[in-house]
């Protein structure tokens, strides 16, 4: 599950959808605010991320400083709950909160 982005395209688009006038970590940090910047609703279940309406593209960025650790909100999982399978950008400020 992708629970955040930092906006670097669609600025306007996402601000219109969340109706909000200023960029700020809120607009696109936790897996509601960023489905809603992104337009993305449940009729887009089970699409393919590769084709169609919904894609990911690989703009050559290189990423350094990747953390690795605990998931948020996942308690009933007991001993997988601990396990370091959430992942962000180290100093990223578009990351969602616990």
């Amino acid at each position: 599950m992708i629970r955040a982005i930092e906006p670097v395209k669609g600025i306007d688009a996402m601000l219109q959808r969340r109706k909000k006038t200023k960029l700020q970590p809120q607009l696109t940090s936790g897996p509601g605010a960023m489905s809603m910047a992104l337009g993305i609703h449940t009729s887009h279940t089970c699409l393919s991320l590769g084709k169609g309406i919904i894609t990911i593209h690989d703009e050559g960025i290189n990423v350094e400083d990747i953390i690795a650790t605990t998931r948020i909100g996942i308690d009933y999982a007991k001993e997988d709950a601990l396990l370091p399978y959430r992942f962000y950008i180290a100093g990223n400020k578009f990351i969602s909160k616990p």
